[in-house]
């Protein structure tokens, strides 16, 4: 897909109205559309007005080749645009468009196998990436707070067919109180992702997906010291293979 010249404008200016810009580099609103409609370039002044104005690379602008600021230092790529008194977003997504990145959170993932034999939680240890998810589907889908949640990878096959092996899990911490549904404990210093069932007389049963593997229940009225809720999974992520 090619970026159009309006496209490079907005991605320039991205708080800012056609007509507000067109006011910026010196040109009626009406010449402006002209100038999408066509998929033509304004003159050589007014090229050089947005260059001026953005400090962007003026190859970029007249041809969409390369991106917006490859004259930026390299070692502090954000130099000039804290120099400008634009507000220009730092991240544009594959095709050129730009991101804000204020629409975004960035979850902690980590490998559950990290996990195996130790006493700490979840947050307590170094994670290894983060997967970004749009804020407001946090806030209003999930109804939860970006730093209550972490994310860790399934390994094996007891939820085989609900949870495989390979699935990336989105854990809400602050769902620790047993209720029907899907959840990570920890048992014995180790994780499982496990469907946990409230039974009458305070009981918890504890499912596998597997049959293979059996079922078992906790007495709720006397804990066991090995035995944690980590968190409810919110969501999953699956790779699916090519054929």
């Amino acid at each position: 897909m090619d970026i159009t010249f309006k496209d490079r404008l907005s991605t320039l200016f991205p708080k800012d109205t056609i007509s507000s810009i067109a006011s910026k580099i010196g040109m009626t609103q009406a010449g402006l559309f002209k100038i999408f409609n066509r998929n033509s370039l304004p003159k050589a002044e007014t090229i050089l007005k947005i260059n001026e104005l953005t400090g962007c690379d003026i190859k970029w602008l007249m041809t969409g080749i390369g991106n917006p600021y490859q004259q930026l230092n390299a070692a502090n790529p954000t130099d000039k645009l804290l120099q400008s008194d634009i507000n220009v977003p730092l991240a544009f997504d594959v095709i050129g468009r730009p991101v804000d990145i204020d629409e975004f959170v960035f979850i902690p993932h980590f490998n559950i196998q990290v996990f195996a034999g130790h006493d700490s939680m979840l947050h307590s240890e170094e994670s290894n990436l983060v997967l970004a998810f749009r804020r407001n589907w946090i806030k209003y889908y999930l109804n939860a707070n970006p730093k209550d949640l972490s994310f860790i990878r399934i390994k094996g096959d007891s939820m085989q067919g609900v949870l495989n092996n390979g699935d990336n899990v989105l854990i809400n911490h602050t769902k620790n109180i047993p209720q029907d549904g899907l959840y990570v404990l920890r048992i014995d210093g180790n994780l499982f992702a496990k469907r946990l069932q409230m039974m009458p007389d305070n009981k918890l049963l504890i499912q596998s997906a597997n049959k293979e593997y059996k079922s078992f229940t906790i007495d709720l009225k006397a804990t066991p010291n090995n035995f944690e809720i980590i968190g409810a999974v919110e969501w999953f992520g699956r790779q699916l293979n090519s054929f």
